[in-house]
Formats: structure tokens, sequence, C-alpha cells
């Protein structure tokens, strides 16, 4: 991910989950810090967290993230206004962005690679696709940075992007870029799935280390 930056965006009230649904467990640790930390070791040249509502809480959850937080003022406008203040603060000299929903902790981080590069070739951007549905991240080049300043409303950038010809779609299996936590049932299974994958982890890791037999 040289040369790439990583975009976070919390800045949500969570109003369908009654609120505070980044701040919510997820295994011993909040939905946010979950999801930034698995961004934050990516390897990206920097992440940017933008908050709003649960801004102050938000920030002490990140604390020792190896993030750069700052708060979009006018968050309640919906998510087009993080976007703004996220692609303003973005380095200068970075080549595109990969853009993450805080309530997605289960999405394929992994993934952004080569999004990045299918961005780069189609020119614009590149974002994965499971089931014939976009999901995320979504990874932007510089050229739409302009584009994405300009953006208002709940929307994000999702109308943009279909009105454009020059962004690759990648299909894949893993429904993680589609998982988000809008109600507590989904938090649920969340942390079901949270769960099995750290268990499938960690039998990989004992299984290659011979402490387990492999299958």
């Amino acid at each position: 991910m040289h040369g790439w930056s990583a975009l976070i965006l919390a800045a949500g009230a969570g109003r369908r989950f009654g609120g505070g649904k980044l701040l919510a467990d997820l295994d011993g640790a909040p939905v946010i810090r979950r999801v930034a930390e698995r961004v934050a070791a990516t390897g990206f040249a920097e992440v940017v967290v933008v908050t709003g509502a649960d801004g102050a809480a938000l920030h002490d959850a990140l604390e020792g993230v190896d993030c750069r937080i700052l708060g979009a003022p006018d968050w309640d406008e919906g998510m087009a206004a993080s976007l703004r203040a996220g692609i303003a603060a973005i380095d200068r000299q970075s080549a595109g962005v990969c853009v993450f929903l805080g309530d997605m902790p289960l999405v394929p981080v992994g993934l952004s690679g080569a999004l990045a590069e299918a961005a780069g070739r189609a020119g614009y951007a590149a974002r994965p696709r499971c089931e014939g549905k976009p999901g995320h991240p979504v990874a932007f080049t510089r050229t739409a940075f302009a584009d994405l300043l300009t953006l208002a409303g709940d929307a994000g950038a999702t109308a943009l992007l279909k009105a454009r010809s020059d962004v690759a779609y990648l299909d894949t299996a893993d429904r993680g870029v589609l998982l988000d936590i809008d109600t507590s049932g989904d938090l649920d299974l969340a942390v079901a799935e949270w769960k099995a994958c750290a268990t499938s982890a960690i039998s990989e890791s004992e299984t290659s280390r011979g402490a387990l037999p492999k299958p």
C-alpha cells in the first residue's frame, strides 16, 4: 500500500442501533477499535479516522492505534460530510485512498492492495462486489478527490460511482465487504463471525507450528 492512504468514516450517530454502535463491544474491544487496528496493520502510508457523534469517546477508544483522528463539524449532514473532511485531510503526496466504514469490522482489509491496483488501471476507483452487490472498502485514485469534495447528503459516493465508466469491480465471495452493523442483531452476528475467524486463525497457526494435525 505504498503511497496510499486509508480513510475510516466514523462520524454517524448510529440511530438505528440506538446510538453508540461504534463503541459497542466486539469480543473485548469497541467496534471502531477493531476496524482501525485491522486497517492500521495493512501498511497504508497513513490512516485517518473521521469522527462526529461520540467524538470524544471514539478518540479514547482509539488510544494507541496508529491513526490520525479528526472531527467533521457538519457530520450530522450525512456521510458526505465525513467524506469531504477526510479527503481534505489526506496527505497531498498520496496516490489515492481506500475508504472504510467504521461499522464494518469484518471487512477484508487484504483486498486493499488489489483494489488500489485496479483503481489505478481503471483511472478513477475500484470496489469489491459480492453476490452482485457493491461493497467496501472503496479505492479512489487522486483523480476522484475533487469530485468527492463536492458530495452532499447521506448517500456517500454511491451515485457518483454508478455514473462513471472508469470504475473497476472486483468480485469476491467474502461477505465481509457487505456486512455492517446497524442493529443489535447485526452486532450479534458480527461477534459470532469475529469469534469464528479468530478460532480459525488460531487453529491455522497451531497447525503450521505442528501443534495440530494438518487436515
